[in-house]
């Protein structure tokens, strides 16, 4: 480096190409934090809608938006419990409604000068996650700097800014998450730690400094300990599940201060690092706690607790280094001792606290290592394990994981290379091992792994520099004495390092990557049901005669009693499966039963998979009473709803065609039986030939899933369409690609940009056109391939239904018994409806005749619109197009006797269970023996047919994620099966 000085009238000061070697990374630094602003900002008009709704990139990101705006309305408090999810109990929001909420609003009050507008807590929000990106760089740069100088840390920001995967994705604008910031304060966490863990090896704190209270050789590393213990507490305060990082770090001291042991070196100086930083840790925790147990994802007694162990354990292990010295122990036999120890340890912890033990040993099965992931994760794309590890890791890293592997293997044998190994080296291996591991357990945490893929590479940079004897000081000098192979060498290195992250190698760059953010489909398909949902149906709290909404603020402040809410009389759930749960409460503003914290998502399988109404209905009851409800019998759920009564009731059912289609299989994993139960293979004509493909099956059909959005609840009693989306897809057996998979949805404005056309995504006269030409594909056990896409079993459906479960209304009527085979008689009752967007169907119902001739029948459809939201009911969008009919058919000697009728049905009598009489005259007929079929000529064209298809081919709505809809594009050019 020069050492030119310029004199002044002051004295010498450093020459300015010496300022610009000691300070020229600080702009490099800028800039690429600019960059990665840039980068992750440029679809920002996509999330800016012209009347002020949000338009958010992720499922989490509808509930981040909930958890900001509630605490900009209570500033500076969090939600401390929510209501508006997880009916009937409610539920600690834990991971939502954190110091990330905080530190938005602040900013946000700060724009808004202390009052912000909606539209300006929107936009701040918005704005947010990417400058949280860019901010990471900075623990980035000097973790990196640590371990390789400047350039190695410089190095580290530009493989963190050109990274193209899971962090890239996770905080682009739009994506209003919370996983930037736990990047950030992770990435602040092991800086202070390292910085920590130098100052305990350079100054030396010993017990007997303790003792002898020498505060003045002990405040250093006690500060700088202090200060870690501050950052790993503010990252559990933006991400409560940080207790993993607490955990890698108790592992970390332990490997440390073994190694210190063995080497001779007192564990002191490292033990006193940990016991003061985690001690800080545990105290700060213990203040953030809001709900008594040992909830890993909200703010609990497991943090405080984790820490504290950590703590004593580094204690522990500096007192027991000591006896071992006093008892003249073979120091190689201490580690083994600390293994035995803490095997016993957590003997003892699965005896006395088996709940404890199955939390952490959960956990640690669960995002640490990839052993034996729950049912949860694996129905969470994003928690599921990478199918090919080392794809993926290219895929996200390029050859940087490469290097990264090399500069860990690097620092381990930095003692065989003759070079100091510190503490903080130890640090950086493990902590690079567990996001490796965590990586492999659930894809998302490559997010994590980005930190140690770019902090290592200062390692390997560094190792490189001092193998070929690289000056890159950037003086004169350096530059005249470079040689050849050296800079062949640097050339290859960034080749190596950044040529599979840029063109023409990269076949995905990280900009291409941020230019495709969108807002989430689902919640795009979802956000038309919803706002129908929250206009015409009562506010919770009013439902029925009563009149509680104003128990239930939206951003009122909750406390439960014990563990669970008690809700006002009047308040109702919404049920669907837990993928949409927040959507429900942030488009609808009303309170599902599931919701992507998993809560009830058990619970919601049972009810969808059950295979009558009967066990539906007694589902529904028993959650109600708060009490589980997947594996009990029938018998069970009544012994469970006896005596039980309740007000808190589910009072509407939505479902999509994703759920009746590709992610069926995920809700049959939670309750069973497995998805093969609900699948048969089945002869289908293709052109001339004859293939067997897998279908539905009867206990398919029989779901109430399929009850309900498949046949229009055609003989359901209790449950009722009161809106379908004005959006189709077709639901059923597809071939896409090389699979042929039984329950599918393609939703038809996914089609149109597979293949280019143009399907009508509304009702039409088209989108009625292939309804029928499907019915007929589905009569004649046919193939359709008249969209390109071979298709079987296959129906036309709206993507949203949103059923209402309701008393019903007993139709009751009697025939002449004296004169027929009663016996043998039966009942038919259908009345015409239509959909809000124009589609026609019937609902029908079938009931055998008692002996004394008598019948009855319960149905869920009323004939007019008598009551509405300002009565606490429901304002349907299906209307009746006539009056019921109802006809009774019974074998008379050697003739059949028809009996026909029809009656009106009040809104009143359906809502509270009343009974509607209906007088029968027998109907003269030319023939004798005329169908069933034909008694009921007064429906629509839409009935249910013995296979639970409608006639008119009405179906669910299919649709699928983008990778789904490019898998499409190539069936369509060859529909061969």
């Amino acid at each position: 480096m020069s050492t030119d000085t310029e004199r002044v009238d002051e004295g010498t000061e450093t020459s300015t190409l010496e300022t610009l070697q000691n300070w020229y990374h600080l702009p490099v630094l800028g800039a690429v934090m600019l960059f990665m602003v840039w980068l992750r900002t440029q679809s920002y008009d996509r999330f800016v809608t012209g009347d002020g709704t949000p338009a958010l990139a992720g499922i989490d990101s509808w509930y981040q938006w909930r958890t900001i705006s509630w605490t900009a309305e209570n500033y500076p408090h969090t939600m401390p419990y929510e209501v508006w999810t997880g009916f009937p109990t409610g539920t600690s929001v834990g991971q939502f409604g954190t110091l990330f909420d905080q530190l938005i609003v602040t900013a946000a009050m700060i724009v808004g000068l202390g009052d912000p507008s909606p539209q300006t807590l929107y936009a701040v929000s918005l704005l947010a996650i990417p400058v949280m990106a860019a901010l990471v760089a900075i623990p980035v740069f000097y973790a990196g700097r640590r371990l390789g100088g400047t350039i190695g840390g410089l190095v580290s920001v530009v493989v963190l800014a050109l990274s193209k995967g899971q962090f890239l994705s996770r905080s682009t604008v739009g994506q209003l998450d919370h996983h930037a910031g736990e990047v950030l304060f992770m990435a602040f966490a092991v800086l202070a730690m390292m910085v920590a863990l130098t100052a305990g090896e350079r100054e030396k704190p010993a017990y007997e400094l303790l003792a002898a209270k020498d505060w003045d050789a002990l405040r250093t590393p006690a500060i700088y300990s202090a200060l870690a213990g501050l950052a790993m507490a503010l990252y559990v305060w933006v991400w409560p599940s940080a207790i993993v990082l607490i955990g890698i770090f108790g592992v970390f001291f332990a490997v440390q201060l073994c190694l210190d042991y063995l080497r001779g070196v007192s564990p002191d100086h490292v033990a006193f690092v940990g016991a003061i930083s985690l001690g800080v840790t545990t105290v700060l925790t213990t203040l953030l706690i809001d709900q008594a147990g040992i909830g890993i994802t909200s703010f609990s007694f497991l943090q405080p607790l984790s820490a504290l162990l950590v703590a004593l354990g580094c204690v522990f292990m500096a007192w027991l280094a000591r006896e071992w010295n006093n008892r003249d122990l073979d120091r190689r036999y201490y580690p083994v001792a600390i293994v035995g120890i803490a095997a016993a340890a957590v003997l003892v912890m699965w005896v006395a606290l088996p709940g404890l033990y199955d939390t952490f040993v959960g956990n640690l099965t669960s995002r640490l290592l990839p052993l034996n992931p729950s049912t949860g994760t694996l129905t969470i794309q994003e928690a599921q394990p990478p199918d090919a590890f080392f794809e993926h890791v290219f895929r996200e890293f390029g050859s940087a994981f490469y290097t990264m592997l090399a500069g860990l293997t690097f620092l381990a044998i930095r003692p065989l290379l003759g070079r100091k190994f510190r503490a903080e080296h130890t640090l950086v291996i493990v902590w690079s091992l567990f996001l490796i591991s965590m990586t492999a357990t659930q894809v998302r945490f490559s997010y994590y792994l980005v930190l140690a893929v770019a902090i290592v590479n200062a390692a390997f940079i560094a190792e490189l520099v001092q193998l070929f004897s690289l000056d890159l000081t950037g003086s004169l000098e350096s530059i005249k004495s470079i040689e050849t192979y050296q800079v062949i060498v640097v050339v290859l290195v960034v080749v190596l390092l950044f040529a599979p992250l840029l063109p023409p190698l990269a076949t995905a760059t990280a900009w291409g990557s941020a230019q495709g953010g969108g807002p989430h489909p689902s919640a795009t398909t979802w956000e038309d049901s919803n706002e129908w949902l929250q206009e015409n149906t009562p506010a919770p709290g009013n439902y029925g005669d009563a009149n509680n909404a104003d128990q239930l603020d939206y951003y009122g402040t909750y406390s439960p009693e014990g563990s669970d809410y008690e809700y006002p009389e009047g308040a109702y759930g919404v049920l669907s499966w837990w993928d949409y749960g927040h959507l429900i409460t942030t488009q609808a503003e009303r309170i599902p039963h599931s919701n992507p914290f998993q809560q009830n998502a058990r619970s919601s399988s049972a009810f969808l998979t059950a295979q009558s109404e009967e066990r539906a209905e007694l589902i529904l009851d028993a959650i109600a009473t708060g009490e589980s409800v997947s594996e009990q019998s029938n018998e069970e759920l009544e012994t469970i709803v006896e005596g039980n009564e309740t007000d808190e009731e589910i009072r509407y059912v939505m479902i999509d065609d994703q759920m009746i289609g590709g992610k069926f299989s995920a809700i049959t994993a939670w309750t069973g039986p497995d998805y093969a139960s609900y699948v048969q293979n089945e002869q289908y004509r293709s052109g001339n030939s004859t293939v067997q493909l897998p279908s539905s099956n009867e206990n398919y059909e029989n779901t109430t899933i399929a009850s309900l959005y498949r046949q229009d609840a055609a003989s359901m009693e209790h449950y009722r369409l009161v809106h379908e989306s004005d959006d189709y897809a077709i639901v059923g057996g597809m071939q896409v690609g090389n699979q042929r998979l039984p329950h599918y949805s393609l939703s038809f404005s996914q089609y149109n940009r597979a293949t280019g056309q143009n399907l009508e995504t509304g009702w039409s006269n088209q989108t009625a056109a292939i309804q029928q030409q499907l019915a007929q594909a589905r009569s004649n056990d046919q193939v359709y391939q008249q969209l390109g896409v071979p298709m079987w079993d296959a129906h036309v459906e709206s993507r949203v239904k949103t059923y209402e479960r309701v008393e019903g209304a007993t139709i009751t009527g009697s025939v002449d018994a004296e004169s027929i085979d009663a016996d043998n008689a039966t009942a038919v009752v259908s009345v015409p409806l239509e959909t809000g967007p124009g589609r026609t169907f019937s609902y029908r119902q079938n009931v055998d005749v008692d002996a004394d001739g008598s019948f009855e029948v319960t149905v869920p459809y009323a004939t007019n619109d008598e009551l509405g939201v300002e009565d606490g009911h429901t304002d349907s969008s299906v209307e009746a197009l006539g009056n019921y009919t109802v006809r009774a058919i019974a074998p008379s000697g050697n003739e059949t006797v028809q009996y026909g009728g029809e009656t009106t049905v009040p809104e009143p009598a359906v809502v509270n269970g009343e009974s509607v009489d209906v007088s029968l005259e027998e109907i003269e007929t030319d023939t004798g023996n005329e169908s069933d079929e034909t008694a009921g000529n007064e429906t629509t064209g839409n009935e249910a047919d013995d296979d639970g298809t409608t006639d008119d081919g009405t179906t669910d709505d299919g649709s699928t994620d983008n990778e789904t809809a490019a898998a499409v594009a190539p069936i369509a050019a060859d529909p061969a099966t």
